[in-house]
């Protein structure tokens, strides 16, 4: 029978978990995907990352690397409840990816290596699910490797993250003889036969009785810290009952106040049951989540998850595919039918549905409607972008969308033909469309193409899917980074005057600006939003600058931001305040005052000094012990400086922050040595300036 969300009402959505698995690459959330689908009959056989037969890794280039490079969406059935789960990727380059995926999320599985515990773009992820306030369950998966450790891996969850673990299981078994789960909450003991989906529900064995007991007396000790009704339990010097225990964990992890500690093995299908349950019973459902507030038109509007609202629903993905461009959208309110006009409400345009379907990766099943709390894809809507609002016309309302982080790498790009030009800026700004973390522009000198994007890997995937999905031949030039502009002076009362006449209605705007560092260790603002990139006030008095002027000179101000004076790079880290001014009766205007605020900024900077910033990087390099030197002198020559090493199993652990421009290549280097048996992991960290002697790559020729 075909799935009619129509027929859904508002309590049904308490049986709704629109789920993100977040983790570091390698650490196994795709193999974890994998076998939710077949567990809840989504999938008839397990898909295997190294065999490139997964549902949700199906891009032909996923299934050559091996890793997971576009956020996938799939839908499937477990115990009366409906699951909209996203598989994320996990390497650094790709947390745009992440970004837009954990806006539409109501809750999160972060999945980590028993043996490596917490790896830099797990702390990535887990800080952009802090951001949205996303609730989360821990999965430490991977526990029949060599070297698996739950503890070590909780402790990891506690100093690096910050956050509160509360481990709610105890392994039967290590590393290769590990064969199931103690349920602290229950006390009762989960064994999985190898071979076979076979599990046993059985009391706690006798040799695990009194480790079981003492830890859940360290779970109940611990939640009654953070719990009213298990303090009180705690506090009579009995076990605080298993109704309460688990009724405290559905609240402390809805409210993010802690986090469930689950584990397993992925590959061996051991553990991803009890992570279902734990799914549903813990993580919030639509209904559990505040309503959304939108502005515009609707400024300050809150909408529930009510399928009799007016509809909303937030754009968070648009892929193109060979039967046309879909957009994948999060409905928060109200309801979507086929053949539905709405509106996209930052453009102002309307866009009809011509389908909808419930997504599975790369299959999809058509369905008549989506309701409050559903993801779906629909066919038709022609232009909506990426963070776009899709409403009722009659009830406009415009929902923040997801940031978009700066590129930091970029390459020149061309056709090897002449006649393929078109087609190839035909297909960029397609590109572009589907991933807003792209950027495409002309160099003005050149007259050359310049694809931007976060990193080596994320402008490799971008041009082979172009030669791959256009059968173009493209030349790419040397990667370059993304260089920024900061001041590392002041300059008090510089003044400009803008006057001009030419006929008719004339120019006129007087501004005294002072300009000085937004950040006083000149990081010039970390990589976050533009908000934190420039600072602008006004302490003019008097009325002699009007409101009105001081917006258009703040706005004149941001557009000399656009070109600096070292290299004509974007500037950052500036703090300018409008300290005077004056006005004319009838020649002065907005936009003199913007004119005058854009070049006063100009000459300021041109007056101040300034630093040259490069984007840098955190690098975990983990190589065999013998090769520790090579590496470490190796990353000293990249300009590298070492924050910390760790060792274990025979293995160092290295992390060090280098720039970004000294890594290029830096995969093959660390192979050759370290006979093949290195490997690394980075993590965008902001920008530093450049030191003296220093010789920084120009821009993208």
């Amino acid at each position: 029978m075909r799935d009619d969300p129509t027929r859904r009402t508002t309590t049904d959505l308490t049986a709704v978990r629109n789920l993100g698995i977040l983790a570091h690459v390698d650490a196994g959330k795709t193999t974890v995907t994998e076998r939710i689908l077949y567990l809840t009959g989504a999938t008839h056989k397990r898909g295997e990352v190294h065999d490139g037969t997964t549902v949700t890794d199906f891009d032909p280039q996923e299934r050559d690397r091996g890793i997971t490079i576009f956020a996938a969406a799939v839908s499937c059935d477990w115990d009366g409840h409906r699951i909209n789960l996203i598989d994320t990727p996990g390497h650094v380059d790709f947390a745009d990816e992440v970004e837009r995926s954990l806006r539409v999320l109501d809750g999160a599985v972060a999945v980590f290596d028993a043996v490596a515990g917490v790896e830099p773009q797990s702390e990535s992820v887990w800080r952009q699910a802090d951001r949205y306030g996303v609730p989360r369950i821990a999965f430490v998966n991977k526990m029949d490797r060599a070297g698996a450790d739950l503890d070590a891996a909780v402790r990891s969850i506690r100093e690096r993250l910050h956050a509160v673990p509360l481990a709610v299981q105890l392994p039967i078994g290590s590393e290769g003889g590990f064969t199931g789960v103690v349920d602290l909450v229950r006390m009762r003991a989960r064994q999985w036969r190898a071979g076979d989906d076979a599990v046993t529900d059985a009391p706690v064995p006798n040799g695990l009785r009194a480790e079981a007991v003492r830890r859940r007396r360290q779970l109940d000790e611990a939640v009654a810290e953070l719990h009213p009704q298990a303090l009180e339990e705690y506090c009579t010097g009995a076990a605080v009952s298993d109704a309460t225990l688990a009724r405290a964990l559905r609240e402390l992890t809805r409210s993010g106040a802690a986090v469930a500690v689950l584990c397993g093995s992925a590959y061996r299908n051991i553990g991803i049951e009890p992570l279902l349950a734990a799914v549903a019973a813990w993580l919030p459902s639509p209904l559990d989540v505040p309503p959304v507030r939108g502005g515009a038109a609707g400024a300050g509007e809150e909408r529930a998850a009510d399928p009799g609202q007016p509809f909303t629903g937030l754009v968070f993905k648009v892929t193109a595919t060979p039967t046309g461009r879909l957009t994948f959208l999060r409905v928060y309110a109200g309801t979507l039918r086929r053949g539905d006009v709405v509106l996209d409400a930052g453009a102002r345009r309307s866009e009809r549905i011509g389908r909808i379907l419930r997504v599975r990766a790369g299959r999809h099943a058509e369905v008549e409607s989506a309701v409050a709390g559903d993801i779906v894809a629909v066919v038709g809507v022609k232009a909506a972008r990426a963070g776009a609002t899709l409403c009722d016309p009659a009830a406009p309302l415009v929902l923040e969308p997801p940031p978009v982080a700066d590129p930091v790498v970029s390459v020149a790009v061309e056709a090897r033909r002449s006649l393929d030009t078109d087609r190839l800026a035909l297909a960029l700004a397609r590109l572009a469309e589907e991933d807003p973390s792209l950027s495409v522009r002309t160099d003005a000198e050149t007259g050359q193409t310049v694809l931007s994007g976060m990193g080596e890997l994320h402008l490799e995937v971008a041009v082979e899917k172009i030669r791959r999905d256009q059968g173009l031949e493209i030349g790419v030039g040397r990667p370059q980074v993304a260089y920024r502009e900061t001041v590392v002076g002041t300059v008090s009362g510089l003044v400009h005057r803008h006057v001009k006449q030419d006929g008719g209605a004339g120019q006129f705007a007087h501004v005294v600006i002072d300009v000085a560092p937004l950040h006083p260790d000149g990081a010039g603002g970390a990589g976050a939003g533009d908000a934190e990139h420039f600072a602008f006030r006004s302490t003019v008095t008097g009325g002699r600058v009007p409101h009105e002027f001081v917006r258009a000179v703040e706005a004149g101000c941001r557009d000399a931001l656009a070109e600096g004076p070292v290299g004509g790079h974007p500037v950052t880290g500036v703090r300018v305040t409008l300290t005077d001014g004056a006005t004319h009766v009838k020649d002065s205007s907005e936009t003199a005052f913007r004119t005058a605020g854009r070049f006063a900024l100009r000459e300021a900077l041109r007056t101040v000094p300034m630093a040259l910033l490069e984007p840098v990087v955190e690098v975990t390099v983990t190589a065999p012990d013998d090769a520790v030197g090579a590496v470490l002198g190796d990353l000293a020559a990249r300009r590298g400086r070492v924050t910390g090493s760790t060792t274990r199993a025979g293995t160092s652990v290295v992390t060090a922050t280098v720039p970004l421009a000294e890594l290029f290549g830096y995969a093959s280097r660390l192979r050759g040595r370290t006979q093949g048996r290195g490997t690394f992991t980075t993590r965008a960290t902001g920008y530093a300036q450049v030191p003296a002697g220093a010789h920084p790559q120009s821009a993208p020729t």
